[in-house]
């Protein structure tokens, strides 16, 4: 019903118009008497042969949402009851931005993707944790951390310090996020020694803590073997628990669009369909290469449970989506987690 009938008519709307819509109306939605037993009925699919355990965490099942989605901690236990098991939050900054100049989201129908620009919008670390804490968490929370965009290089591992501290005890494990095309400068922070410098602050603070966090490095699609390899490097010296993989792509390749149509839109960071294959790539070789040693989180291109298949048997333990969310709409986590339950299992599954 959602692709038939509720996307045509989203559609018609700008993207980011629908996506503060959204998150207006779905905590409403939810606090309706019986809606989220509802919601959970038709849309989780409950299994203990779903679960993994990773980071010291129980994931009642792999799929859940990308960084993005919930800016601002408002949609966390609402997207839960569409039976994802985790929620990624931010990416989060010390200080309120507003972000880039609108219009910053763009829809490509025919390729199934999205070009966006926001700039790292978010009401700032003091606003979220506000809202985390007046509200209790029914599922798993990640916290994507990043800087402010008017925070030089040379200063940003005191912005993301400033988020881990603030966020500390309210998220179940944190994203370092170095690889978003849509900050200025921010991609030379995946530079080897800086980025090693700004990782070997995080964890010697995680660790003076009596129960430190899990700690993840999000990484960019667009990275060469040579830059994969010194991640490899890096995740193990500086004792990361693990890699989300990937980002949005500054890439057009595999795009339908005129030249035209890419010069209105400009820059961004694209998702969505067209990265499925290089995103997978990535995730392959970063396991291949580690031997497996470092837990993977996919994320790119996932637009059916085929695709999410794909990223857990090229080495994923857990995936996540954003793009493939907007296009699929709210049944897509059930369908990802019933084929794999078919295909693991070989057997059918009860509703």
């Amino acid at each position: 019903m959602y692709p038939k009938f509720f996307r045509p008519v989203l559609f018609l709307f700008p993207p980011e118009f629908i996506h503060r819509l959204v998150a207006f109306l779905l905590p409403l939605l939810v606090a309706i008497p019986g809606m989220r037993l509802i919601l959970r009925k038709t849309y989780c699919l409950r299994d203990k042969r779903l679960e993994r355990q990773l980071f010291g965490l129980t994931f009642k099942n792999p799929v859940g949402i990308a960084a993005g989605f919930d800016k601002e901690a408002r949609l966390y236990n609402a997207l839960g009851s569409f039976g994802f098991s985790h929620v990624e939050i931010g990416t989060v900054t010390p200080v309120g931005q507003k972000g880039n100049p609108r219009p910053r989201l763009f829809r490509l129908p025919k390729d199934k993707a999205l070009i966006n620009r926001m700039g790292f919008n978010n009401e700032g670390m003091e606003a979220v944790a506000l809202k985390l804490r007046k509200q209790q968490r029914t599922i798993i929370i990640g916290g994507n951390i990043g800087k402010n965009t008017l925070t030089p290089n040379e200063s940003a591992h005191e912005d993301y310090l400033k988020c881990f501290n603030a966020l500390f005890d309210l998220v179940d494990y944190f994203v370092v996020n170095v690889s978003c095309p849509n900050i200025k400068g921010m991609s030379k922070l995946q530079d080897t020694d800086k980025l090693l410098f700004l990782l070997q602050n995080i964890q010697e603070n995680n660790r003076s803590r009596p129960a430190p966090k899990p700690v993840l490095l999000k990484i960019s699609p667009d990275l060469s073997n040579s830059q994969l390899d010194e991640v490899i490097e890096i995740v193990k010296k500086t004792g990361l628990d693990g890699i989300i993989a990937t980002n949005t792509s500054t890439s057009r390749e595999q795009l339908t669009f005129s030249s035209e149509e890419a010069e209105r839109i400009g820059q961004g960071g694209l998702s969505g369909k067209p990265l499925r294959e290089k995103s997978t790539q990535t995730i392959r070789y970063l396991h291949q290469r580690s031997g497996g040693t470092i837990p993977i989180i996919g994320v790119g291109g996932i637009s059916s449970a085929e695709d999410a298949l794909e990223k857990l048997a090229a080495g994923a333990s857990l995936v996540q989506l954003y793009t493939g969310f907007v296009y699929e709409g709210p049944s897509i986590a059930k369908k990802i987690n019933r084929k794999l339950l078919q295909l693991k299992h070989n057997e059918p599954v009860e509703e």
